[in-house]
């Protein structure tokens, strides 16, 4: 299996900028594509951002492009998301995913789940 620890979250002005790392363990990460999801208070969960267990295919959701960017480092079994140019819009709460299916993670259904970081933008 799978095991997800998210940190780097936290409160941030708008216009600033936040890392969110996610710590996975376990014999099928190198294999598994990665994503982030977020959830205000209130909404549905939504889909951030999807990168393939070798980082050479990436997606994002529209609100997010440009400003947001995945990445991985398979070696230090860890995937982040920088994120810049923060609005208050962005406050919710980010979660890592990951699944062995590319486009399982890309479509909001992945496998696993970590258990969230908080992320607070003020105006």
């Amino acid at each position: 299996q799978v095991q997800l620890v998210e940190s780097g979250g936290g409160l941030v002005q708008a216009g600033g900028s936040l890392r969110l790392s996610c710590a996975a363990s376990g014999r099928t990460f190198s294999s598994s594509a990665m994503g982030w999801f977020r959830q205000a208070p209130g909404k549905e969960r939504e889909f951030v951002a999807a990168i393939s267990w070798s980082g050479g295919t990436t997606y994002y959701s529209d609100s997010v492009k440009g400003r947001f960017t995945i990445s991985r480092d398979n070696a230090k079994n860890t995937v982040y998301l920088q994120m810049n140019s923060l609005e208050p819009e962005d406050t919710a709460v980010y979660y890592c995913a990951a699944d062995l299916s590319y486009t399982t993670v890309r479509s909001g259904t992945p496998r696993y789940w970590g258990q969230g970081t908080q992320v607070t933008v003020s105006s």
